[in-house]
Parts: structure tokens; C-alpha cells; sequence
């Protein structure tokens, strides 16, 4: 499985990449971001600013009145925080993102240009750059008897050691709408997810998957 950091994401489109030093899997970050957040704060430039307790936001960034940012949490610069968005605990989010209308995220990493826009939920998750969530989208962080999440394609298993940890999308991975990506669902870069697809496991960079569960590579 190509599953490393390496094989996912171009770093260099996270302002925050210092997260990921000495890391192999991304989903190592998961315990890491409430610690990490905290002190990259402290480095902010002077451009961000601190809207309430534990709370920053990047010169450019618009939120809508209705939002509910309970922080702690980093937003860069130029994003779209829309109606009824409710951003929870340890989120950092990357510059010109969208998170629309009642989405929640909670313990994520968001690189630039994510965009996760209508009714969507992201807990314990990793969006690459230029990801996209289509409505409905729901990336789930609990299995349903609690056990350890582990990351499967057929009879590979990489375990985590994490008992929440919902996805990681590649850069450029698109999902359809109303999909169900499962706990330790990794979307490699460029895949693309067909709508009401319920998806576990890996899906390969460069692939398409059906609703059916046929895979086919992306020409």
C-alpha cells in the first residue's frame, strides 16, 4: 500500500508541514495536533488574528456570523468558513479553504485549498491539497464495537494503534456525495469516489471507485 506521507501529499502546500518531521504514516499526526497546534501558535506571523481564546485566523478569511469555532484552532489565510459551520477541538486548516454549511470538523489537518462545503462531517482525518468532499460526505472516526482502527487493502493490514482515526485523502481527491468513508480509509491521490459509495480500506492513487465496488484506473 502506498500509504506514506510521501505518497500522498506535496507538503510544501501545508504551511503547517513541520507536523509531519520524522513521521512515516500521516495518520501519526492524529494524537500529535493538540500539541503541535499550541506551539506553532506561537509562530504565527503578524498577519493572523487571534478572534477569541486559542482561536487564529489568517489575514483574508471570512466567517459568517452563524459559524461556532470552539477551538483550539488555526485557520489560514483567505478561507470561506460559511453558514452554521462548527469547527471543534485541534483543527488546523490551510489557506483559500472552504468549509461550508454545516460541517463539522474536529482533531483534522486540512492542507490548502481543501474544500469540504455542504453537510459534511471530518473528525480524525487528513485532507490533502485540493481535496473535495461532495455533500453529504462523512468521514467516520469510530468503529462501531470501539476496537483499533486498522488501515486494509485485502490481506495487507497496517495497524494504528488509534481508536479514532476517520480518512486520509490524498491531494486532489474527490469525493462523491453522500459517501461513507469508514475508519482508516485512505483515498490516494487523484482517486476520485463515486456518490453513495461506502468505502473502507485503501483505494490506490490514480483510480476510480464505483458505487459498486469496482475499481478501475483513471485515464
Amino acid at each position: 500500500m502506498d500509504v506514506r506521507i510521501n505518497d500522498l501529499f506535496d507538503l510544501n502546500e501545508c504551511f503547517e508541514k513541520d507536523i509531519f518531521n520524522g513521521l512515516e504514516y500521516p495518520w501519526e499526526i492524529l494524537p500529535e495536533i493538540k500539541t503541535f497546534l499550541l506551539e506553532f501558535a506561537k509562530t504565527l506571523p503578524a498577519d493572523f488574528e487571534q478572534i477569541s481564546e486559542c482561536v487564529w485566523v489568517g489575514k483574508g478569511t471570512t466567517i459568517e456570523k452563524t459559524v461556532t469555532i470552539k477551538g483550539p484552532a488555526i485557520i489560514g489565510y483567505n478561507c470561506e468558513i460559511r453558514h452554521c459551520a462548527f469547527i471543534r477541538e485541534y483543527v488546523i486548516i490551510g489557506n483559500e479553504c472552504i468549509i461550508g454549511n454545516s460541517t463539522e470538523l474536529k482533531n483534522s489537518l486540512l492542507f490548502n485549498e481543501v474544500q469540504v462545503p455542504h453537510f459534511n462531517y471530518v473528525g480524525d482525518s487528513i485532507l490533502g491539497y485540493k481535496a473535495h468532499l461532495g455533500a453529504g460526505v462523512i468521514c467516520s472516526n469510530l468503529k462501531s464495537n470501539s476496537s483499533k482502527v486498522k488501515v486494509t487493502n485485502g490481506t495487507e493490514v497496517i495497524r494504528t494503534d488509534l481508536r479514532k482515526f476517520g480518512a486520509v485523502l490524498g491531494d486532489n481527491a474527490e469525493v462523491g456525495c453522500n459517501s461513507v468513508l469508514n475508519p482508516g480509509t485512505v483515498i490516494g491521490k487523484n482517486s476520485i469516489v463515486y456518490p453513495l459509495t461506502s468505502v473502507r480500506g485503501f483505494v490506490p492513487s490514480n483510480h476510480i471507485l464505483k458505487n459498486n465496488g469496482v475499481m478501475v484506473i483513471r485515464t
